[in-house]
């Protein structure tokens, strides 16, 4: 993890706010060496170490070992006691606060010095976005601790802090569209303002993941800074249009119905869109591809729902459904809770944490299936690839790639702000 296979020293980077890792998987993929992740959250945190494993196994061509444990053939603690202490003591479980922050940079500092960093070229991350989140707004005032309220508001000084710290090259701060708006707009003012005071010169630029190659709508602010002075800038992203539609990441896995498990074979051969961008691979062995359980009144919402989008690209009103398949008293509002993944489509609906809730927004498109997506389905469609293992339970793994930036477009970013680095060096 500390080479890319040329004569220069890695560029080097930290993932705040790290969630899964698929910021920090796209950057390493473009050849950035990682010093250190930060993540509050426990199944989170042992994604990464798992992913930081992988990585480890696969350099000491030792991958066998990664795929026993997928296959559960052996423990979790058997597999990491044979990968070395300093590899997985870079994920750092902690949340970040003011009282926390001191030792986390400590404890940063003490792997830079046991593995020999002299200095941080990128920081990424981006604080949790649902205190920013449009829909979190709306909800606020079901919630105990209103939105404007949200300590979470606040983690953007912390990122501040840890860029002081340790004076980066450049950053990369990704975050929801609805960041503009928060708490009036005074949030994006001072995040602004603050990041300009400290001797850089940012730009931003609202981006969309299917213009990068991955087959789903997602707009997401991503701001990009370097220090003043030093000839860095905003790099021109060139739009790439995946030519694959979303059933080309569907269609080789075993169809299920619902509550159903698919085992670690997979249907037919990878299609060329997952063999270009890596999603499959040909040692890859399936996992988490297993259908939640539902209703017989939500299976057939799901068909009606489906018929009318494979039939028409109609999608389903709640009003228009039989009385008898209505449960909710509100209607007037989400009356489109039930929508199908649009498979032949070039890019589907922005994925959400909120799959881990029910499936009801993310039905799968074949009618004879009427189920919603499984896990290893949601993470496809944020592009990560087969051998990219979520830990914890369902609604754990469903959350942690909701809430991710789809790897290929963080290694688009990655890619650009190497060409930048690798100029000035």
């Amino acid at each position: 993890m500390k080479t890319t296979g040329s004569n220069h020293r890695s560029l080097t980077f930290i993932d705040l706010f790290a969630g899964a890792g698929g910021l920090s998987e796209g950057f390493v993929q473009a050849g950035f060496c990682p010093v250190a992740h930060v993540e509050m959250t426990r199944y989170a945190a042992m994604t990464l170490e798992t992913r930081l494993a992988y990585y480890y196994l696969k350099c000491t061509k030792n991958i066998d070992l990664y795929q026993q444990y997928l296959k559960k053939k052996i423990s979790r603690d058997s597999f990491l006691s044979q990968i070395p202490y300093s590899i997985r003591n870079t994920v750092i479980n902690e949340t970040m606060s003011d009282k926390s922050l001191p030792s986390i940079l400590s404890r940063i500092d003490g792997i830079m010095e046991s593995q020999g960093v002299n200095g941080i070229d990128v920081i990424i991350g981006g604080p949790p976005c649902q205190a920013y989140s449009l829909v979190g707004r709306a909800q606020s005032s079901h919630m105990r601790v209103p939105m404007a309220r949200d300590p979470r508001n606040e983690l953007y000084k912390l990122y501040i802090d840890v860029l002081i710290h340790y004076r980066p090259k450049m950053f990369v701060f990704e975050n929801v569209t609805g960041i503009f708006t928060a708490n009036g707009g005074k949030t994006w003012e001072d995040l602004c303002n603050r990041l300009k005071s400290i001797g850089y010169d940012v730009e931003y630029k609202v981006q969309n993941a299917s213009d990068f190659g991955v087959l789903q709508n997602r707009k997401r602010v991503i701001i990009i800074g370097w220090k003043k002075g030093s000839g860095l800038f905003y790099p021109l992203f060139a739009q790439y249009k995946a030519k694959a539609v979303v059933n080309d990441i569907l269609i080789d896995l075993p169809p299920l119905h619902p509550g159903e498990n698919s085992g670690a074979e997979y249907a037919t051969e990878p299609t060329r869109y997952e063999i270009t961008t890596g999603i499959r691979n040909a040692d890859d062995i399936l996992t988490l591809h297993e259908a939640r359980p539902n209703t017989e009144r939500d299976i057939e919402i799901y068909k009606i729902a489906i018929d009318r989008w494979n039939t028409g690209h109609k999608r389903l009103d709640y009003n228009d459904l039989p009385d008898e398949l209505k449960t909710h008293r509100n209607r007037t509002a989400f009356r489109d809770r039930f929508k199908v993944v649009a498979g032949d489509l070039p890019a589907c609906q922005t994925m959400l944490a909120h799959i881990s809730k029910d499936g009801h927004y993310f039905i799968h498109p074949d009618i004879n299936q009427h189920r919603s997506l499984t896990v290893r389905e949601a993470a496809r469609i944020q592009s990560f690839p087969d051998n990219y293992f979520f830990e914890g339970q369902r609604t754990s793994q469903f959350v942690q790639i909701g809430n991710a930036v789809p790897p290929i477009m963080a290694k688009k970013i990655a890619e650009e702000l190497r060409k930048e680095l690798d100029g000035e060096r």
